[in-house]
C-alpha cells in the first residue's frame, strides 16, 4: 500500500505524494502516511514548510485542509489510529510499515499551524470527530473550533469494516461505546461525504448514505 498503482495512473503535483494546491479559499495539503514525517525527515521538513507559508497567508486562505491515506483518530478495530506501524498481519511479500513521526509529530503541527481538518480513507468506514488534539483533548462542540476536525470517509467502494478480522463475523469492530473523540460512525453503509466552505468563517460537512438523496450527517463547522 505505498501507493504505486495509483501513481502510475493518475498524474499528481509536486513529487506525487505529498504537495499543496488551493482552490477558492481553501488550501489543500497532501501528504504520504506511508512514509516518514518526523521533524528531520524530507516531508516532515516539507510538511512544517508548507504549513507555516499557508498559514502566514490566511487572509487568502482562510481554510486549511489536510488529506491522507490511513487515519491517525479511527476507532474501528481493524485498523484504529494510525502509527506508523502495522497492527495487523500483512500480506506476504508486502513491506512491513515502520514509519517515524506518526502520530505525535505530524499531530503537532496541526493545532500549531492552524489546520482545521483532516480527510483520510483506509479504512472501510464512515467516522467524524470532535475537534480533537493529542487524543484525550476534545470538545463536544463545532462552534468556534480551535482543533482539527477529522474526518475518515472510507465507506465509499469496497466491503465494508464491519466485522473484526480473524473472528468468524463474530465480533464487531465498534465493540462498545464510542471513544471521547468520536462524534458520529458507521461501518454499516456505504455512501461518501461532501464539503462546503460557504465563507471564511464557515463550512458544511454532509454524509450521504448510497441511494439516499438527503444527507444523514449535516454538520456546520465555524
Amino acid at each position: 500500500e505505498n501507493g504505486t498503482i495509483y501513481q502510475k495512473r493518475f498524474i499528481m503535483p509536486g513529487n506525487e505524494k505529498y504537495y499543496n494546491f488551493g482552490v477558492g479559499m481553501v488550501q489543500f495539503v497532501s501528504i504520504n502516511s506511508d512514509e516518514s514525517i518526523d521533524e528531520g525527515s524530507t516531508q516532515g521538513v516539507w510538511f512544517e514548510n508548507t504549513l507555516k507559508k499557508i498559514n502566514a497567508n490566511r487572509e487568502t486562505w482562510p481554510w486549511l485542509v489536510v488529506f491522507q491515506h490511513r487515519p491517525i483518530y479511527n476507532s474501528n478495530l481493524n485498523h484504529g489510529n494510525w502509527s506508523g506501524r502495522n497492527t495487523y498481519d500483512i500480506e506476504e511479500g508486502w513491506p512491513e510499515a515502520d514509519y517515524e513521526g506518526w502520530p505525535n509529530h505530524f499531530e503537532s503541527l496541526l493545532p500549531k499551524y492552524g489546520v482545521d481538518l483532516v480527510l483520510a480513507g483506509h479504512v472501510h468506514q464512515y467516522e467524524r470527530s470532535w475537534p480533537v488534539w493529542n487524543r484525550n483533548n476534545t470538545r463536544h462542540s463545532y462552534r468556534d473550533v480551535t482543533a482539527p476536525v477529522h474526518i475518515t470517509c472510507g465507506h465509499a467502494g469496497k466491503d465494508l469494516y464491519k466485522w473484526a478480522w480473524d473472528t468468524n463475523r463474530t465480533v464487531n469492530t465498534f465493540p462498545g461505546p464510542a471513544p471521547a473523540f468520536s462524534a458520529a460512525r458507521t461501518n454499516t453503509e456505504w455512501g461518501h461525504c461532501d464539503l462546503e466552505f460557504k465563507d471564511k468563517n464557515t463550512v458544511r460537512h454532509k454524509m450521504y448514505v448510497m441511494g439516499n438523496e438527503e444527507p444523514k450527517e449535516d454538520v456546520t463547522i465555524t
